[in-house]
């Protein structure tokens, strides 16, 4: 699986990018289907929210999955992030038909 990370006007921090690359790469082992995903981090002082966003788009066969959070901290956005996605897969993986 492909991963580009990018930091929106946010200091780039080697800590996250390389926790976001573990936890990615845990997911592309349990759906080894997944083509690439793009991740963005965020900040967003004004916000009602925690001010730190993660987003992350998956690329796979059929529609992209998208998914983000608003948290305290970029690694618990990205925990948050990558639950999400994880229903969305496991949804994605029962509507899945193999070939015969």
């Amino acid at each position: 699986m492909e991963i580009k990370i990018q930091f929106v006007q946010v200091p780039k921090s080697e800590e996250v990018e390389s926790f976001a690359i573990k936890k990615l790469i845990k997911l592309s082992e349990k759906y080894e289907w997944l083509i690439g995903a793009n991740v963005f981090y965020k900040l967003e002082p004004d916000t009602k929210g925690k001010g730190k966003i993660c987003e992350i788009r998956l690329s796979l066969p059929g529609p992209r999955v998208f998914a983000f959070s608003d948290e305290a901290s970029f690694e618990a956005a990205t925990d948050e992030t990558l639950r999400d996605l994880d229903k969305q897969l496991q949804k994605r993986k029962k509507e899945m038909k193999p070939y015969l």
